[in-house]
């Protein structure tokens, strides 16, 4: 029942107004219910009822109405009311408004004739058009330019009918000679868009007649010049060089919107240095220039891509790109960061660097909110900085180590992680590291950055002093001991078996006591002593921030200071002479052990400590007091090879990253191959000898060979019925981002026309329709190409099924055809993509939808079966290949994939090898989203077990 029309309203059909009502109101001469009703009938229509009988009311009463409001509402019905019979003809009545319309277009008021004149755009039926074409004609010469611009789409409008070339057959000279003389902007554009639409060769005649005097023309005018631009050089490839000229005139235009289309058409249309520098000039102004953040966003899209394609012209422009980092929005300065890192340069380096060490000090300020995510963005990208280049490590790292007391505990991470692959990768920068760490470590507030911190410390603290330095700064930080009151913990605990009900008990016992020359006596004592329970000692304000996160029960924190001092012990033994210097430290440490353990098993803390945590300070208590030479080795040694394993494990994945994003393109032998210096230059610009010399590299590369081969569409072909079928049909899918297109094949196997052929579909999931089915004649053993468009706004896994309706001569009732259902996959939407772990847990941890799924499969090796799980659901394993390493029974990884609706999924497969062979264990699946979530689950259930 939908009609097509340009109005679209809601209305509620609970209470429909009857048409004797409407009839009523409209037969009266109250102006305000004439409206009223008018409204009632247009929305009654656009919602399925056909209110035959208003008609000729309408046409009485209504028609002659002076009123605007009224004549518009007039236009509005007429346009979506029926004006044919179901054989195609037009309806008789609608004679009756022919010569209302006339009226309407000779009419003394301006508006009257505007509004007209934009109806008849919208009218099809060429019987009633044919009758008022005269009068459009004459609107053309108005003195008034709403009408004249109102005319010339009128013009356009009949000219594109079936038969309005007969019609109007003059129609494009008659524009050109308003083109030539029109003065109104928008008149103009007007008749520059019929010419381009109807008469092209007009069109371009016209273009390169005042091609000196295209800069001077109207906004509206040169958008569609920019169109016609790319129209042409898209069909006529060899006579782009007269057009580009044009282009790069427009980009001196003052209108933002014309410099950025010109930008876009370079780009697409050239592959010239010249042309490139331009488009990416002019797209660095409108960064700087625009306001708005939106506008921003598109811009640095652009500029993405050209980077992706034009990076050695990128480079020169990398400083004018990250003035962007001007605005305050996270989003912007998040996606410059990125273009910028992929631009540094070892003749750039330096100016990025000093420039993100300034934004680094500004957002010290604290004037904005978020200068604390702000931060961690800059720390992260100076860190990839001095990876790529180690050179300016020295430069920026004692800068970002001010930060590692930053109340954003992200960025204290990421300061800290930075500082922790420096110190390994510049062995020149190592003292002055350790300096600064120590005279910093007091102000670290976050336990996993003190982690870390200590864990430097212990690995790169090498000299005898440096050594001290660090034992002396530990203690100084866990302050004085103990950590908790256990002054009369031992008596309150005797006294209790006695009197458990009471808390005032009677004390007699004989005890050492110290005189006041300062000599030890025995004393008897008998007193009434009040118990109390133990309590926390705070320490004095000198102590630092190992104690207070120590006394809130991290004991994960207590045994990374045990491993610590220990590493710290056994490297000054090695660089210590003095043995007792040696024996005071590990006294000490021993001393700081106990503490900690006594601390973990006592009552003043909410939980005791944890099995882990309380045996790794056990380990480290018997390694002081009795250490072999292997052990030695281990502590001293190997956790830091295992680190510089890490580090050179992480940069070949990164390289083997930017190999798989490099173009791989190979020329076909039987390609053409043009010789640039034996090409004549006669009449060709700088530019489109460029030009020529981009496209011969292309050529040469590979660059123009499509990556779909036609082998490879074979595999996307779905059959829809079956072979017996009086109607095959076949669909080839293509899925691109939130679009999905069906192109369906249709084949008439009988010898019979089949008319009214229609095409039937429907969806279930987040997937919509776009286009009505139409109804096609399909002539005996032929075929019929059709396309569906279908819109995509999540990942859910979506189903489209349907069916095929047509008719024959000989049967009066309609055939039906089923057809297979098409299963659009989830794993058409997401792609493997990469993160940092950091980033990982912090997802983890956020995100509320889960998906857990039991392993059930018939592989028996974990890292076969994590493959398998890898290539089902296209995803990428963050954990390192060494990890996974070996055969221990046990495996635990993560991966990660992103779809192009910018939703994460993770994934946690964490499996494990039962006594009799079988795999065991869990996937977890988690997301922002419900959908993702449940359609990855489905995925990994199905193909889990080892299926295709």
């Amino acid at each position: 029942m939908e009609k097509s029309c340009t109005l679209l309203i809601h209305f509620d059909k609970g209470t429909p107004a009857i048409a004797n009502e409407i009839k009523e109101a409209l037969e009266g001469n109250d102006v305000p219910a004439k409206i009223d009703a008018m409204k009632k009938a247009v929305m009654l229509l656009l919602n399925g009822e056909t209110l035959p009988q208003l008609f000729i009311t309408i046409v009485r009463y209504v028609l002659p109405s002076e009123d605007h409001t009224v004549q518009k509402l007039l236009l509005l019905y007429l346009e979506i009311t029926e004006k044919t019979d179901l054989k195609g003809r037009i309806l008789p009545e609608m004679i009756l408004i022919c010569q209302n319309l006339r009226n309407n277009l000779q009419h003394p008021n301006e508006y009257i004739r505007g509004v007209t004149l934009r109806f008849l755009c919208r009218l099809n039926e060429t019987e009633i058009i044919e009758l008022l074409f005269p009068s459009v004609l004459q609107n053309l010469e108005h003195r008034h330019p709403f009408i004249r611009r109102n005319a010339i789409l009128a013009v356009m409008s009949i000219y594109k009918l079936p038969q309005g070339e007969q019609l109007l057959v003059d129609a494009p000279e008659t524009i050109e000679k308003v083109l030539s003389t029109e003065q109104d902007p928008s008149a103009k554009r007007n008749a520059f868009l019929m010419l381009f639409n109807c008469a092209h060769d007009r069109a371009i005649n016209y273009l390169l007649t005042h091609v000196d005097r295209v800069s001077e023309w109207g906004e509206l005018l040169q958008m569609v010049v920019l169109e016609l631009i790319r129209k042409v050089c898209r069909t006529n490839h060899g006579e782009k060089g007269k057009y580009i000229k044009i282009i790069i005139s427009l980009l001196n235009a003052p209108s933002t919107a014309v410099i950025y289309e010109c930008a876009g058409t370079l780009v697409s249309l050239s592959s010239a240095p010249t042309a490139i520098r331009a488009a990416a000039n002019t797209y660095c102004q409108l960064l700087l220039s625009q306001s708005d953040n939106n506008v921003k966003l598109i811009v640095l899209d652009r500029l993405n891509e050209l980077k992706s394609s034009h990076r050695d012209i990128m480079v020169d422009l990398i400083m004018d790109v990250l003035r962007a980092l001007s605005s305050p929005n996270l989003d912007i300065q998040r996606k410059t960061l990125d273009i910028v890192l992929e631009l540094v340069t070892p003749r750039n380096i330096n100016e990025v660097v000093l420039l993100l060490k300034k934004e680094v000090m500004k957002t010290q300020s604290g004037e904005l909110e978020k200068n604390g995510e702000y931060r961690q963005m800059l720390i992260q990208a100076i860190h990839s900085c001095a990876i790529k280049f180690p050179e300016v490590a020295s430069t920026v790292v004692h800068l970002m180590m001010d930060f590692l007391g930053d109340s954003n505990v992200a960025s204290a991470i990421d300061v800290i992680v930075f500082v922790r692959e420096i110190i390994e990768t510049n062995p020149k920068l190592r003292v002055s590291i350790i300096t600064r760490l120590l005279d910093t470590f007091y102000q670290i507030r976050a336990a996993r950055v003190c982690s870390c911190a200590l864990w430097i410390i212990g690995e790169y603290c090498l000299s005898p002093s440096e050594v001290e330095s660090g034992i002396a700064t530990i203690k100084q930080c866990l302050g004085e001991l103990p950590f908790y009151s256990v002054s009369e913990e031992a008596e309150a605990t005797d006294a209790s078996k006695k009197t458990p009900q009471s808390n005032s008990i009677t004390i007699s016992s004989r005890r050492p006591a110290i005189l006041a020359d300062g000599t030890y006596a025995t004393q008897s004592a008998a007193s009434e002593t009040a118990f109390s329970p133990p309590t926390i000692v705070q320490g004095s304000l000198t102590s630092g921030n190992l104690r207070s996160l120590l006394l809130t029960g991290d004991f994960f924190l207590t045994a990374v200071v045990a491993c610590t001092l220990t590493k710290l012990v056994l490297r000054l033994e090695e660089v210590q002479p003095s043995k007792v210097e040696v024996n005071r430290a590990t006294t000490q440490a021993l001393l700081i052990f106990v503490s900690m353990l006594q601390l973990g098993q006592s009552p003043v803390l909410p939980h005791p400590i944890d099995n882990d945590s309380c045996d790794r300070i056990v380990l480290c208590i018997r390694l002081l007091c009795n250490t072999g030479d292997e052990i030695r080795k281990i502590w001293l040694q190997s956790c830091r090879q295992s680190f510089v394993k890490m580090l050179s494990e992480k940069q070949l994945q990164e390289t083997e990253e930017l190999k798989a994003k490099a173009q791989v393109s190979h020329a076909q032998p039987d390609d053409l191959i043009d010789f640039y210096h034996l090409k004549s230059r006669k009449g060709m610009s700088q530019l489109e000898l460029e030009d020529e010399v981009q496209d011969d590299l292309k050529r040469a590369t590979g660059e123009f060979v499509k990556d779909a081969d036609d082998a490879n569409k074979l595999n996307r072909i779905l059959q829809l019925t079956g072979f017996s079928d009086p109607v095959y049909a076949e669909a080839y899918v293509t899925i691109h981002h939130y679009d999905i297109v069906l192109d369906i094949t249709v084949i008439n196997r009988t010898r019979e026309t089949l008319q009214n052929l229609c095409l039937e579909l429907a969806t279930m999931g987040d997937l919509k329709l776009v286009e009505r089915p139409q109804n096609y004649t399909l002539a005996p053993e032929s075929s019929k190409q059709i396309k569906a468009n279908i819109k995509v706004s999540s990942t859910e896994t979506g189903v489209i099924f349907g069916n095929i309706v047509y008719e024959t001569s000989n049967v009066l009732e309609r055939t039906v055809v089923v057809l297979n259902d098409i299963h659009i996959d989830i794993m058409d939407y997401i792609s493997p993509a990469v993160c940092t772990d950091t980033a990982f847990r912090t997802m983890w941890a956020e995100f509320e939808w889960e998906n857990k799924v039991a392993v059930n499969t018939v592989i028996k090796n974990e890292k076969e079966f994590l493959d398998h799980i890898i290539k089902s659901t296209n995803m990428k394993c963050l954990t390192a290949p060494s990890a996974l390493d070996g055969e221990c029974g046990f495996l635990a990884a993560n991966l990660y994939a992103k779809s192009v609706f910018g939703e994460d999924a993770l994934v946690n497969v964490s499996i494990e090898k039962q006594a009799d062979g079988k795999l065991s264990g869990y996937i977890r699946i988690r997301s922002k989203t419900q959908g993702i979530a449940l359609s990855l689950g489905d995925k990994i259930t199905l193909k889990q077990k080892g299926g295709s």
